[in-house]
């Protein structure tokens, strides 16, 4: 049995009407962005396109009842059914989740105007929001850096009953900073293939398990998988996996897991090797987010003969202060986790690639690290 599928605009006043027909079966399956189908299989209500992270972009097909499953988890984590304001684009998961779970709950969402996101649009939004009963936002940490150094949006977060903060590693220096603030931030961990964050705080939700495969790979269970990728079943085959009788997603990413508490390591594929030595970069990024001047960074490697790689911090300096010094930075970094980890380069950048909300497109700010040292070397 199939399904028609509509090509949506990724508007949410388009999408909103929509997704709720589409969600009820009143409606064809709908997607936030071209793909090339006509139809889709029956239990299948949206399919959303990937921000392209292993690979070219695929389409992902989300059930109805997948997408009803994690929007119900989520308000049972939370305060409940609430309104929220919507600050990501539609047509990344994140997003959709906005519409979806304003949806279920029967409440309309405020959506920030278009164009760049900028903070007094932010307070303005959180201004409209009429009504009683909890409220929510869901954001990237590129946003919330930027609301933290905003008084007004700042004031503006701490009338949220819980902030949704993923889509990219999140450093404890930012969530020190949003809880000095009285901003009630919830880290959630997911992906377009779990209907979106899935992991709250490390903690799965209500009927999501979690295991390691022997790599240390993060593999998810429960009703939030979604079905598969449109016309790949080569990549269903990869991704999606028996264990013990047991439907999982083989993700990416590695992490650790230990008394029920899930910790994002870092993409496999990101670690660096540098004089026979493995450095993931979460950890260096952690350690460098959390001195005086930095606003963002990213750990990447560059090629050399004699290292293999060289580590390289890309670094975003928060606005009106001096970013710290190369020996700074090593220093920092060689006492935390050790010589080995500690940036041979630092460079300075306006901002950081993205290759979907607040995703670092790690493989651009390769391109502009070594650029930079191109230019700088002598």
């Amino acid at each position: 049995m199939s399904r028609p599928l509509r090509d949506v605009p990724a508007r949410p006043e388009i999408l909103l009407p929509a997704l709720e027909a589409a969600l009820t079966s009143t409606g064809p399956a709908v997607s936030p962005g071209a793909v090339d189908a006509d139809e889709v299989p029956d239990g299948v209500a949206v399919v959303v396109r990937t921000s392209g992270s292993t690979g070219d972009p695929r389409a992902v097909l989300l059930s109805g009842s997948a997408l009803r499953a994690s929007a119900a988890a989520t308000a049972a984590r939370l305060s409940g059914p609430g309104r929220w304001l919507l600050a990501l684009p539609v047509h990344h998961v994140a997003g959709l989740q906005v519409l979806v779970r304003s949806v279920l709950a029967g409440t309309v969402p405020v959506s920030m105007t278009s164009g760049p996101f900028r903070a007094p649009a932010f307070v303005a939004a959180a201004a409209a929001m009429a009504g009683t009963g909890p409220r929510y936002t869901s954001l990237v940490p590129t946003q919330l850096v930027r609301l933290l150094d905003d008084p007004a949006a700042t004031t503006a977060l701490t009338s949220f009953d819980a902030v949704l903060l993923g889509g990219a590693a999140t450093s404890p220096d930012l969530l020190a900073r949003a809880s000095a603030a009285h901003v009630r931030v919830v880290t959630t961990y997911g992906m377009s293939e779990t209907c979106g964050g899935c992991v709250h705080d490390g903690r799965p939700l209500d009927g999501v398990s979690v295991r390691l495969d022997p790599e240390g790979r993060i593999l998810l269970a429960g009703p939030v998988l979604a079905d598969g990728y449109l016309g790949r079943p080569d990549l269903d085959a990869a991704a999606f996996v028996q264990v013990d009788g047991v439907r999982h997603l083989r993700t990416t990413d590695v992490g650790t897991w230990s008394g029920g508490t899930l910790s994002v390591v870092g993409r496999a594929d990101d670690v660096l090797v540098t004089g026979g030595v493995k450095v993931p970069p979460g950890p260096v990024e952690s350690v460098l987010a959390g001195l005086p001047g930095v606003g963002e960074v990213c750990v990447v490697g560059i090629p050399d003969a004699e290292w293999g790689q060289l580590v390289v911090a890309v670094v975003v300096p928060r606005p009106g202060a001096g970013p710290p010094s190369l020996a700074d930075a090593r220093a920092a970094v060689t006492d935390r986790l050790g010589a080995t980890h500690a940036p041979r380069h630092l460079v300075l950048a306006d901002s950081l690639p993205l290759r979907g909300p607040g995703k670092i497109d790690r493989r651009a700010a390769t391109l502009l690290a070594a650029r930079h040292l191109e230019r700088t070397s002598p």
